[in-house]
Protein backbone atom coordinates (compact mmCIF):
# COMPACT_ATOMS: atom_id res chain seq x y z
CA UNK A 1 0.00 0.00 0.00
CA UNK A 2 3.03 2.62 0.88
CA UNK A 3 4.12 1.51 -2.87
CA UNK A 4 0.97 2.43 -4.03
CA UNK A 5 0.58 5.99 -2.57
CA UNK A 6 4.24 6.87 -3.40
CA UNK A 7 3.71 6.30 -6.86
CA UNK A 8 0.22 8.10 -6.91
CA UNK A 9 2.26 11.19 -5.31
CA UNK A 10 5.31 10.84 -7.61
CA UNK A 11 2.61 10.72 -10.87
CA UNK A 12 0.31 13.96 -9.42
CA UNK A 13 4.07 16.00 -9.34
CA UNK A 14 4.61 15.15 -12.70
CA UNK A 15 0.96 15.82 -14.06
CA UNK A 16 1.17 18.83 -11.76
CA UNK A 17 4.79 19.60 -13.52
CA UNK A 18 4.10 19.44 -16.91
CA UNK A 19 3.24 22.49 -19.31
CA UNK A 20 -0.80 23.10 -19.49
CA UNK A 21 -2.52 24.62 -23.11
CA UNK A 22 -2.07 28.17 -23.36
CA UNK A 23 -5.12 30.32 -24.92
CA UNK A 24 -4.20 33.38 -27.08
CA UNK A 25 -7.75 35.17 -27.33
CA UNK A 26 -6.76 37.14 -30.51
CA UNK A 27 -8.40 40.92 -31.88
CA UNK A 28 -6.52 40.15 -35.56
CA UNK A 29 -4.50 37.27 -36.59
CA UNK A 30 -2.71 38.04 -39.82
CA UNK A 31 -2.61 35.14 -42.26
CA UNK A 32 0.90 36.63 -44.04
CA UNK A 33 0.55 33.80 -47.03
CA UNK A 34 -2.89 35.45 -48.07
CA UNK A 35 -2.44 39.55 -46.52
CA UNK A 36 -5.73 38.96 -45.05
CA UNK A 37 -7.12 39.07 -40.72
CA UNK A 38 -9.05 36.40 -38.26
CA UNK A 39 -10.94 38.65 -36.54
CA UNK A 40 -11.80 37.18 -33.16
CA UNK A 41 -9.87 34.06 -33.15
CA UNK A 42 -8.12 31.90 -30.19
CA UNK A 43 -4.74 30.15 -30.69
CA UNK A 44 -4.45 27.24 -28.68
CA UNK A 45 -0.96 26.22 -28.22
CA UNK A 46 -0.03 22.86 -26.22
CA UNK A 47 3.86 22.51 -25.65
CA UNK A 48 5.84 24.20 -28.13
CA UNK A 49 3.27 23.73 -30.80
CA UNK A 50 -0.04 25.35 -32.37
CA UNK A 51 -2.64 22.99 -32.23
CA UNK A 52 -6.09 24.40 -33.26
CA UNK A 53 -7.25 28.31 -34.36
CA UNK A 54 -10.96 28.75 -33.53
CA UNK A 55 -13.63 30.78 -33.99
CA UNK A 56 -14.21 33.25 -31.12
CA UNK A 57 -12.58 33.41 -27.42
CA UNK A 58 -12.66 30.32 -26.37
CA UNK A 59 -12.09 29.77 -22.89
CA UNK A 60 -10.35 26.03 -21.57
CA UNK A 61 -12.44 23.80 -20.13
CA UNK A 62 -10.05 23.07 -17.41
CA UNK A 63 -8.93 25.94 -14.97
CA UNK A 64 -5.24 24.87 -15.08
CA UNK A 65 -4.49 26.00 -18.83
CA UNK A 66 -3.43 29.59 -19.12
CA UNK A 67 -5.57 32.52 -20.96
CA UNK A 68 -3.35 35.23 -22.78
CA UNK A 69 -6.31 37.93 -23.24
CA UNK A 70 -4.73 39.71 -26.67
CA UNK A 71 -8.61 40.79 -27.74
CA UNK A 72 -7.03 44.40 -28.55
CA UNK A 73 -3.80 43.26 -30.87
CA UNK A 74 -2.66 42.24 -34.16
CA UNK A 75 -1.32 38.96 -33.82
CA UNK A 76 1.48 37.60 -36.29
CA UNK A 77 4.00 34.86 -36.16
CA UNK A 78 7.73 35.44 -34.57
CA UNK A 79 10.20 37.69 -36.92
CA UNK A 80 13.35 36.34 -38.15
CA UNK A 81 16.22 38.65 -38.79
CA UNK A 82 18.27 36.51 -41.63
CA UNK A 83 21.57 38.97 -40.93
CA UNK A 84 22.50 39.43 -37.50
CA UNK A 85 25.91 39.49 -35.33
CA UNK A 86 24.83 38.54 -31.99
CA UNK A 87 28.39 38.55 -30.75
CA UNK A 88 28.62 42.55 -30.52
CA UNK A 89 27.82 46.26 -31.23
CA UNK A 90 29.54 48.85 -33.04
CA UNK A 91 31.04 51.33 -31.04
CA UNK A 92 34.35 53.36 -31.41
CA UNK A 93 36.08 50.83 -29.06
CA UNK A 94 35.06 47.68 -31.42
CA UNK A 95 38.50 47.32 -33.11
CA UNK A 96 40.50 47.69 -29.79
CA UNK A 97 37.95 44.96 -28.01
CA UNK A 98 39.53 42.31 -30.21
CA UNK A 99 42.82 42.58 -28.14
CA UNK A 100 40.75 43.00 -24.48
CA UNK A 101 37.94 40.59 -24.38
CA UNK A 102 38.42 37.02 -23.84
CA UNK A 103 35.55 34.42 -25.12
CA UNK A 104 34.19 34.53 -22.00
CA UNK A 105 33.43 38.07 -22.41
CA UNK A 106 31.43 37.35 -25.26
CA UNK A 107 29.64 35.32 -24.25
CA UNK A 108 28.36 37.10 -21.47
CA UNK A 109 27.62 40.00 -23.64
CA UNK A 110 25.87 38.01 -26.63
CA UNK A 111 23.69 36.35 -24.37
CA UNK A 112 22.68 39.70 -23.34
CA UNK A 113 22.20 40.78 -26.95
CA UNK A 114 20.24 37.37 -27.46
CA UNK A 115 17.31 38.34 -24.52
CA UNK A 116 17.35 41.85 -25.98
CA UNK A 117 16.74 40.82 -29.21
CA UNK A 118 13.90 38.40 -28.31
CA UNK A 119 11.87 40.95 -26.84
CA UNK A 120 11.73 42.67 -29.69
CA UNK A 121 9.48 39.97 -31.71
CA UNK A 122 12.59 38.31 -33.38
CA UNK A 123 12.26 34.75 -32.23
CA UNK A 124 14.74 33.61 -35.08
CA UNK A 125 18.02 34.51 -36.27
CA UNK A 126 20.82 33.94 -39.01
CA UNK A 127 23.88 35.07 -37.49
CA UNK A 128 26.64 35.31 -40.43
CA UNK A 129 29.75 35.86 -38.35
CA UNK A 130 31.54 35.59 -35.35
CA UNK A 131 34.18 33.75 -33.14
CA UNK A 132 32.37 30.56 -32.90
CA UNK A 133 30.68 31.59 -29.74
CA UNK A 134 27.39 31.77 -31.52
CA UNK A 135 27.47 28.53 -31.78
CA UNK A 136 27.37 28.01 -28.04
CA UNK A 137 25.04 30.32 -27.83
CA UNK A 138 22.64 28.84 -29.88
CA UNK A 139 23.49 25.39 -28.00
CA UNK A 140 22.48 26.85 -24.55
CA UNK A 141 19.37 28.26 -25.65
CA UNK A 142 18.52 25.20 -27.40
CA UNK A 143 18.80 23.60 -24.21
CA UNK A 144 17.09 26.42 -22.09
CA UNK A 145 20.20 27.22 -20.05
CA UNK A 146 19.96 31.20 -21.55
CA UNK A 147 16.80 33.18 -23.12
CA UNK A 148 17.54 34.21 -26.85
CA UNK A 149 15.82 33.72 -30.81
CA UNK A 150 16.69 30.41 -32.37
CA UNK A 151 19.48 31.03 -33.79
CA UNK A 152 20.73 29.81 -37.34
CA UNK A 153 24.66 30.12 -37.53
CA UNK A 154 27.29 30.06 -40.41
CA UNK A 155 30.21 30.45 -37.11
CA UNK A 156 32.97 32.24 -38.22
CA UNK A 157 32.78 33.44 -42.04
CA UNK A 158 34.88 32.24 -44.70
CA UNK A 159 36.81 34.86 -46.33
CA UNK A 160 40.30 35.44 -48.44
CA UNK A 161 43.75 36.08 -47.38
CA UNK A 162 44.00 40.04 -46.98
CA UNK A 163 39.99 40.31 -47.53
CA UNK A 164 36.67 41.40 -46.08
CA UNK A 165 36.67 38.42 -42.85
CA UNK A 166 40.59 37.61 -42.79
CA UNK A 167 40.45 37.96 -38.76
CA UNK A 168 44.15 39.64 -38.72
CA UNK A 169 43.69 42.52 -41.03
CA UNK A 170 44.96 45.29 -39.54
CA UNK A 171 47.23 43.63 -37.28
CA UNK A 172 51.05 44.25 -37.14
CA UNK A 173 53.27 41.53 -38.58
CA UNK A 174 54.56 39.71 -35.91
CA UNK A 175 50.99 39.47 -34.74
CA UNK A 176 49.06 38.67 -38.13
CA UNK A 177 50.22 35.11 -38.99
CA UNK A 178 48.72 32.67 -41.93
CA UNK A 179 45.46 32.12 -41.15
CA UNK A 180 43.74 29.14 -42.91
CA UNK A 181 40.56 27.61 -43.46
CA UNK A 182 40.34 26.11 -40.05
CA UNK A 183 40.41 30.29 -39.02
CA UNK A 184 38.13 31.00 -41.99
CA UNK A 185 41.20 32.21 -44.65
CA UNK A 186 40.96 30.25 -48.02
CA UNK A 187 42.83 30.51 -50.82
CA UNK A 188 42.01 27.73 -53.69
CA UNK A 189 39.85 25.32 -54.45
CA UNK A 190 41.11 22.35 -51.73
CA UNK A 191 41.07 25.12 -48.97
CA UNK A 192 37.46 26.36 -50.06
CA UNK A 193 36.28 22.40 -49.42
CA UNK A 194 37.99 22.43 -46.37
CA UNK A 195 36.70 25.66 -44.54
CA UNK A 196 33.34 24.26 -45.34
CA UNK A 197 34.21 21.21 -43.76
CA UNK A 198 35.74 22.62 -40.91
CA UNK A 199 32.44 24.23 -40.34
CA UNK A 200 30.55 21.45 -40.30
CA UNK A 201 32.57 20.26 -37.49
CA UNK A 202 32.47 23.12 -35.85
CA UNK A 203 28.47 22.63 -35.85
CA UNK A 204 27.53 25.51 -38.13
CA UNK A 205 23.57 25.73 -40.03
CA UNK A 206 24.63 27.86 -43.18
CA UNK A 207 27.85 28.90 -44.75
CA UNK A 208 28.68 32.40 -45.02
CA UNK A 209 31.56 33.96 -47.44
CA UNK A 210 33.01 37.46 -47.91
CA UNK A 211 32.49 37.57 -51.93
CA UNK A 212 33.81 41.15 -52.18
CA UNK A 213 35.58 43.58 -50.12
CA UNK A 214 34.01 45.01 -46.88
CA UNK A 215 33.51 48.44 -45.02
CA UNK A 216 33.71 47.40 -41.45
CA UNK A 217 37.10 45.50 -41.79
CA UNK A 218 40.56 46.93 -41.94
CA UNK A 219 41.13 45.45 -45.60
CA UNK A 220 41.67 47.89 -48.21
CA UNK A 221 38.85 47.91 -50.27
CA UNK A 222 35.15 47.92 -50.17
CA UNK A 223 34.10 46.05 -53.29
CA UNK A 224 36.88 44.37 -55.28
CA UNK A 225 35.79 40.46 -56.18
CA UNK A 226 37.51 38.44 -53.46
CA UNK A 227 37.24 34.99 -54.30
CA UNK A 228 37.34 33.17 -57.87
CA UNK A 229 34.20 31.30 -59.37
CA UNK A 230 36.15 27.83 -59.08
CA UNK A 231 36.41 28.69 -55.07
CA UNK A 232 33.01 29.80 -54.85
CA UNK A 233 31.66 27.12 -57.05
CA UNK A 234 33.35 24.31 -54.54
CA UNK A 235 31.91 25.99 -51.41
CA UNK A 236 28.58 25.64 -53.03
CA UNK A 237 28.74 22.57 -54.46
CA UNK A 238 30.12 21.11 -50.46
CA UNK A 239 27.85 22.79 -48.12
CA UNK A 240 24.97 21.16 -50.68
CA UNK A 241 26.63 17.91 -49.51
CA UNK A 242 25.97 18.97 -46.09
CA UNK A 243 22.41 20.86 -45.87
CA UNK A 244 23.69 23.52 -45.78
CA UNK A 245 22.57 27.05 -47.85
CA UNK A 246 25.66 29.63 -48.74
CA UNK A 247 25.50 33.67 -48.02
CA UNK A 248 27.65 36.03 -49.54
CA UNK A 249 28.30 39.72 -48.12
CA UNK A 250 28.69 41.22 -51.24
CA UNK A 251 29.13 45.63 -52.19
CA UNK A 252 30.47 45.13 -55.63
CA UNK A 253 28.62 43.17 -58.64
CA UNK A 254 31.76 41.23 -60.01
CA UNK A 255 32.02 39.47 -56.80
CA UNK A 256 27.97 39.59 -57.09
CA UNK A 257 28.03 37.86 -60.49
CA UNK A 258 30.62 35.31 -59.38
CA UNK A 259 28.65 34.36 -56.17
CA UNK A 260 25.26 34.27 -57.88
CA UNK A 261 26.84 32.03 -60.65
CA UNK A 262 28.75 29.36 -58.20
CA UNK A 263 25.56 29.22 -56.67
CA UNK A 264 25.25 31.27 -53.55
CA UNK A 265 21.56 31.38 -51.79
CA UNK A 266 21.13 34.89 -50.55
CA UNK A 267 23.24 38.06 -51.52
CA UNK A 268 23.72 40.25 -48.65
CA UNK A 269 24.14 44.16 -48.80
CA UNK A 270 24.20 44.10 -52.75
CA UNK A 271 25.21 47.34 -52.59
CA UNK A 272 26.05 48.10 -56.16
CA UNK A 273 24.30 45.57 -57.73
CA UNK A 274 23.75 46.35 -62.17
CA UNK A 275 20.54 45.20 -63.22
CA UNK A 276 22.63 42.56 -65.22
CA UNK A 277 23.20 41.22 -61.45
CA UNK A 278 19.53 41.35 -60.78
CA UNK A 279 18.22 39.28 -63.70
CA UNK A 280 20.82 36.61 -62.83
CA UNK A 281 19.39 36.61 -59.34
CA UNK A 282 15.97 36.28 -60.67
CA UNK A 283 17.10 33.32 -62.88
CA UNK A 284 19.30 31.50 -60.12
CA UNK A 285 16.63 32.42 -57.23
CA UNK A 286 19.13 33.85 -55.63
CA UNK A 287 17.72 36.71 -52.73
CA UNK A 288 18.58 40.05 -51.61
CA UNK A 289 19.52 40.42 -48.03
CA UNK A 290 19.48 44.82 -47.73
CA UNK A 291 20.16 45.29 -44.23
CA UNK A 292 19.34 48.96 -45.20
CA UNK A 293 19.43 49.96 -41.34
CA UNK A 294 23.25 48.61 -41.28
CA UNK A 295 24.05 51.25 -44.32
CA UNK A 296 22.32 53.94 -42.53
CA UNK A 297 24.21 53.84 -39.23
CA UNK A 298 27.23 53.10 -40.72
CA UNK A 299 27.11 56.93 -42.61
CA UNK A 300 26.04 58.20 -39.36
CA UNK A 301 29.02 56.87 -37.29
CA UNK A 302 31.58 57.69 -39.90
CA UNK A 303 30.52 61.36 -39.29
CA UNK A 304 31.51 61.57 -35.92
CA UNK A 305 35.42 61.94 -35.11
CA UNK A 306 37.27 59.29 -34.14
CA UNK A 307 34.59 56.72 -34.00
CA UNK A 308 36.45 54.46 -36.98
CA UNK A 309 39.73 54.14 -37.69
CA UNK A 310 40.04 56.60 -41.25
CA UNK A 311 40.01 53.88 -43.84
CA UNK A 312 37.06 52.30 -42.37
CA UNK A 313 34.90 56.08 -42.26
CA UNK A 314 35.96 56.55 -45.89
CA UNK A 315 34.42 53.17 -47.07
CA UNK A 316 31.10 53.90 -45.00
CA UNK A 317 30.30 57.49 -46.85
CA UNK A 318 31.00 55.56 -50.10
CA UNK A 319 28.51 52.61 -49.62
CA UNK A 320 26.28 53.07 -46.75
CA UNK A 321 23.87 55.78 -48.32
CA UNK A 322 23.31 53.52 -51.52
CA UNK A 323 22.24 50.60 -50.15
CA UNK A 324 17.92 51.78 -50.07
CA UNK A 325 18.34 52.84 -53.57
CA UNK A 326 19.92 49.64 -54.82
CA UNK A 327 17.36 47.73 -52.73
CA UNK A 328 14.40 49.88 -54.29
CA UNK A 329 15.61 49.13 -57.84
CA UNK A 330 15.83 45.13 -57.21
CA UNK A 331 12.39 44.68 -55.28
CA UNK A 332 10.49 46.53 -57.91
CA UNK A 333 12.48 44.39 -60.88
CA UNK A 334 11.41 41.53 -59.17
CA UNK A 335 14.86 40.02 -57.05
CA UNK A 336 13.41 38.11 -53.95
CA UNK A 337 13.90 39.82 -50.54
CA UNK A 338 14.76 38.14 -47.47
CA UNK A 339 14.67 40.49 -44.78
CA UNK A 340 17.76 40.88 -42.61
CA UNK A 341 19.10 44.10 -40.90
CA UNK A 342 23.14 43.61 -39.93
CA UNK A 343 22.43 43.90 -36.29
CA UNK A 344 25.30 44.34 -34.63
CA UNK A 345 26.68 46.90 -36.81
CA UNK A 346 24.26 49.18 -35.03
CA UNK A 347 21.99 48.56 -31.74
CA UNK A 348 20.42 45.39 -30.93
CA UNK A 349 16.42 45.73 -30.73
CA UNK A 350 16.22 48.12 -33.17
CA UNK A 351 15.85 45.45 -35.92
CA UNK A 352 12.60 46.67 -36.73
CA UNK A 353 13.96 49.95 -38.23
CA UNK A 354 14.04 47.87 -41.30
CA UNK A 355 10.53 47.42 -42.06
CA UNK A 356 10.20 51.14 -42.40
CA UNK A 357 13.10 51.64 -44.59
CA UNK A 358 11.78 48.95 -46.83
CA UNK A 359 8.41 50.52 -47.12
CA UNK A 360 9.85 54.18 -47.73
CA UNK A 361 12.10 52.61 -50.68
CA UNK A 362 8.62 50.95 -52.07
CA UNK A 363 8.08 47.68 -50.82
CA UNK A 364 4.20 47.18 -49.94
CA UNK A 365 4.07 46.45 -45.98
CA UNK A 366 2.33 42.79 -46.47
CA UNK A 367 6.02 42.09 -48.78
CA UNK A 368 7.93 43.49 -45.97
CA UNK A 369 6.42 40.58 -43.61
CA UNK A 370 6.49 38.23 -45.99
CA UNK A 371 10.21 38.95 -45.99
CA UNK A 372 10.59 37.94 -41.95
CA UNK A 373 8.47 34.96 -42.34
CA UNK A 374 7.44 32.85 -44.85
CA UNK A 375 10.79 33.49 -47.14
CA UNK A 376 13.67 33.11 -44.37
CA UNK A 377 11.37 30.23 -43.30
CA UNK A 378 11.50 28.91 -46.98
CA UNK A 379 15.43 29.78 -47.22
CA UNK A 380 16.26 27.56 -43.94
CA UNK A 381 13.81 24.87 -45.10
CA UNK A 382 11.42 25.10 -42.17
CA UNK A 383 8.36 26.59 -43.98
CA UNK A 384 6.47 23.88 -42.42
CA UNK A 385 7.77 24.89 -38.44
CA UNK A 386 8.05 28.86 -38.98
CA UNK A 387 6.89 31.76 -40.65
CA UNK A 388 3.12 31.29 -40.40
CA UNK A 389 0.43 31.40 -37.22
CA UNK A 390 -1.06 27.92 -38.41
CA UNK A 391 -2.31 24.76 -37.01
CA UNK A 392 0.94 22.48 -36.75
CA UNK A 393 3.38 25.11 -36.55
CA UNK A 394 5.76 26.03 -34.11
CA UNK A 395 4.40 28.49 -31.52
CA UNK A 396 6.15 31.84 -32.14
CA UNK A 397 4.10 34.19 -31.75
CA UNK A 398 3.96 38.11 -31.62
CA UNK A 399 1.33 41.06 -31.03
CA UNK A 400 1.44 44.51 -31.63
CA UNK A 401 -1.14 46.88 -31.40
CA UNK A 402 -2.41 48.88 -34.73
CA UNK A 403 -2.57 47.16 -38.60
CA UNK A 404 0.83 46.80 -39.73
CA UNK A 405 -0.80 46.57 -43.17
CA UNK A 406 -1.32 50.28 -42.47
CA UNK A 407 1.43 51.79 -40.77
CA UNK A 408 4.50 49.23 -40.57
CA UNK A 409 6.58 51.25 -37.65
CA UNK A 410 3.68 49.08 -35.16
CA UNK A 411 6.55 46.12 -35.28
CA UNK A 412 9.20 48.85 -33.82
CA UNK A 413 6.77 48.43 -30.51
CA UNK A 414 5.84 44.52 -29.76
CA UNK A 415 3.79 44.37 -26.91
CA UNK A 416 3.72 40.12 -26.28
CA UNK A 417 6.32 37.72 -27.36
CA UNK A 418 6.05 33.89 -27.74
CA UNK A 419 8.84 31.30 -28.11
CA UNK A 420 8.41 27.79 -28.27
CA UNK A 421 5.26 27.97 -26.70
CA UNK A 422 6.88 29.85 -23.89
CA UNK A 423 5.13 33.03 -23.06
CA UNK A 424 8.62 35.58 -23.10
CA UNK A 425 6.84 38.88 -22.69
Amino acid sequence: MKKLLLLAALFLVVVSGMAQDIYLQCGKILDVETGKYLNEHTIIISGNKITSIKKGFQEPLDASSQVVDLKAMTVLPGLIDFHVHIEGESSPSAYLEKFTLDEADIAFRAQEIAARTLRTGFTSVRDLGGTGVNIALRDAINKGLVQGPRIFTAGKAIGTTGGHADPTNGYRSDLAGDPGPAEGVINGVADARKAVRQRYKNGADCIKITATGGVLSMAHNSQNPQFTLEEIKEICKVANDYGYHVAAHAHGDEGMQRAVLGGVKTIEHGTLMSEETMDLMIEHDAYLVPTITAGKEVSINAEKPGYFPPRIAEKALEIGPKIQNTFSKAYKKGVGIAFGTDAGVYTHGENAREFVYMVEAGMKELDAIKSATMTNAMILKKENELGQVKEGFLADIIAVEGDPLKDISVLGDVQFVMKDGEVIK
